[in-house]
């Protein structure tokens, strides 16, 4: 790449005697004029070593030194609305990794099911808009899940996320492929009601499995049945205990979460039946 742009009827000096100025550019063509006295003889060398210093200092150039080419802008962050039941570790994940810059997310929004969930204080630790919404205030699914997605959709969310989320859902049909959850084992095994936190990892080892790990998806109207985003799997170990499983798998869900919201916010997740297609970017 040649840039002698900048140097248009500016005088370069070679030397003591011999003034370099470049007369017009035209594609690749670079005319140049040369002012000197009649004893002085300039070698086309001197006129090639000066093209090649130019090239040199343009190749170390950053689109921002460039005027009028600055650094593409980053794209805004999701927004989130985060839905939990319990300790809140998941929510608390998704916030470190926006603290780290590793997500470009905000969450504008977190949802409780219970009172008592420690996921309330880590909300209202963090500043965020919380409400407790239980599912015995209303008569029916239908009802309680118009609730949940009417204050989702106040506050602006375009992605919601369940972390912990017990509670049976009702999608409605604006928010189909718009709902995701992380579960911690590899589905279809050992999933649907009352599979979570310990429980599943129980089974797991109860089952004698020699590999386990989490499984991100997008949530339809039953437990732990939508399209599959991603799963990342660990080994289960002979002396592993429900514990020291758990939080392996927890390791592995806190990269995989923030990778399937990523891939979302860059459009690349496609739903086809009950796969999920992943765009090359």
């Amino acid at each position: 790449m040649l840039v002698l742009s900048r140097l248009v009827d500016e005088s370069i000096m070679i030397g003591n005697d011999v003034a370099v100025r470049v007369v017009d550019i035209r594609g690749d063509k670079v005319k140049l004029g040369v002012n000197a006295p009649r004893s002085v003889t300039v070698h086309r060398t001197e006129i090639y070593e000066l093209i090649r210093q130019e090239n040199q200092q343009a190749a170390q150039l950053r689109p921002e030194d460039v005027p009028g080419i600055g650094a593409p802008a980053a794209p805004p962050p999701i927004k989130l609305a985060v839905l939990a039941s319990g300790g809140g570790t998941t929510l608390q994940n998704l916030l470190d990794r926006i603290a780290d810059k590793r997500l470009n997310a905000r969450i504008v929004s977190v949802v409780v099911s219970r009172h008592d969930a420690q996921a309330v204080a880590r909300a209202r630790s963090a500043r965020l808009p919380t409400e407790v919404i239980p599912p015995a205030a209303f008569g029916d699914i239908a009802a309680f899940s118009e609730r949940i997605f009417q204050t989702c959709e106040q506050a602006g969310a375009e992605l919601v996320c369940c972390a912990g989320w017990l509670s049976l859902l009702r999608i409605p049909d604006r928010w189909f492929g718009k709902v995701m959850n992380i579960h911690p084992a590899l589905l279809p095994s050992f999933g649907g009601k009352g599979m979570y936190g310990q429980r599943v990892h129980e089974a797991v080892l109860a089952h004698g499995s020699k590999v386990s790990g989490c499984t991100v998806h997008f949530v339809d109207n039953t437990y732990d049945t939508g399209p599959i985003i991603l799963q990342r799997a660990c080994p289960v170990h002979e002396e592993d205990t429900p514990q020291s499983l758990a939080a392996r798998v927890f390791d592995l869900e806190k990269g995989a979460y923030p990778d399937a919201i990523r891939l979302y916010q860059q459009g690349r997740l496609r739903i086809e039946g009950r796969r999920v297609r992943i765009a090359s970017r």
